[in-house]
């Protein structure tokens, strides 16, 4: 059997590169004020010794840690897992959020923390404690929970709030929820719609608020009422299934439904369905999401599609970008989302025109 190889350190390419350590590990964290010829000098040894920087290491180095930590709802997600509905929020801020992180060499740990829990400041004090990280990505309803923006704030690690408008604390991005209830509204109002009902999230998150007054908005632009078409919800399939049986139920019903999440989008295909109603011959359905189950239903459902992977790996480059001393942004970071047209969506019948 071989003699097992011995791992290159930080030390034997120092002594090949005939450097100090200092200089190497300024040249591996990416730090300025290297020279461009110290840099290839020391590059050269790297790729010779085929030396790999650990995280240990490089947080013996220094004061980073070169991870960042994300947080998303403990209940809400382990709900998703379990029911195996296609949900894929955690697949795609991990797509990017870990691409993002791998191009500056950081790593990205996700945690799932319970908003409900009394013991969430204990939680999380334990997590950072046990990780320090360089960051902190929150999600919602994390990123305006008043405990845990107070906690990070204090502690003074950089730290991203996705789906907020920000505060005096934290970095915050959103998805232009409400620019993207608009483009859904003004979608089917150019399809000819007047009546158009919608089902807004759980009144927990910000982000619900803002697709309603989008919705209202865009309503109000076209002189459209909007009494009688709003219809509680909570993002989950049976709310869907309530908000739909009312909106469809009611003497006057709308001809057209945008849902603020896909589960309540199927759950609002199904009450068509069963109420005798075609979709989209009679009734147009726009969900929110776009998770890979709403290309599959028939007719394929019409959505915003949420983007939680360039959402990510934008907080990745401001939490990066705040380590290394850059002015916290003043005004919330909006990333745009797209509306995917499939099949649910189609003009009124002929009868409610005008």
């Amino acid at each position: 059997m071989g003699r097992r190889r011995q791992s290159v350190t930080i030390k034997h390419v120092a002594a090949d590169a005939g450097v100090s350590l200092q200089t190497v590990s300024r040249v591996i964290n990416n730090e300025p004020n290297v020279r461009p010829e110290m840099k290839e000098r020391v590059q050269a040894s790297i790729d010779k010794l085929g030396y790999v920087p650990s995280i240990a290491a490089q947080r013996m180095s220094g004061s980073r840690s070169y991870l960042i930590l994300a947080l998303n709802d403990r209940e809400r997600t382990i709900a998703d897992w379990r029911g195996r509905q296609g949900v894929d929020w955690v697949d795609q801020m991990l797509l990017g959020g870990m691409l993002k992180c791998a191009e500056y060499g950081y790593r990205m740990i996700f945690e799932l923390v319970d908003t409900h829990n009394d013991h969430v400041e204990r939680e999380l004090r334990a997590a950072i404690a046990a990780l320090q990280p360089d960051g902190v990505i929150l999600t919602p309803p994390h990123s305006d929970n008043p405990l845990i923006v107070g906690l990070l704030d204090q502690q003074k690690i950089p730290f991203a709030r996705i789906g907020s408008r920000g505060g005096a604390a934290g970095i915050a991005l959103t998805m232009d929820d409400e620019g993207s209830a608009r483009r859904a509204t003004r979608h089917l109002i150019d399809l000819g719609h007047r009546r158009i009902g919608f089902i807004p999230g759980s009144p927990e998150y910000s982000l619900s608020r803002w697709r309603v007054d989008g919705w209202e908005a865009e309503m109000a632009v076209a002189d459209l009422a909007t009494d009688g078409l709003l219809a509680e919800g909570d993002f989950t399939y049976a709310s869907g299934v309530a908000a739909a049986r009312h909106l469809l139920g009611s003497a006057n019903p709308p001809t057209a439904i945008i849902a603020s999440s896909d589960q309540m989008a199927l759950a609002t295909l199904e009450v068509a369905r069963d109420l005798g109603i075609d979709v989209p011959g009679q009734l147009s359905i726009v969900s929110f999401d776009n998770t890979p189950v709403v290309r599959f239903t028939q007719p394929a459902l019409t959505a915003v599609d949420q983007p939680v992977a360039e959402t990510a790996s934008r907080a990745v480059e401001l939490i990066i970008a705040a380590q290394r001393g850059a002015p916290r942004p003043t005004e919330p970071t909006r990333v745009q989302g797209g509306l995917v047209q499939r099949g649910s969506t189609a003009a009124p019948p002929v009868a409610v025109h005008g």
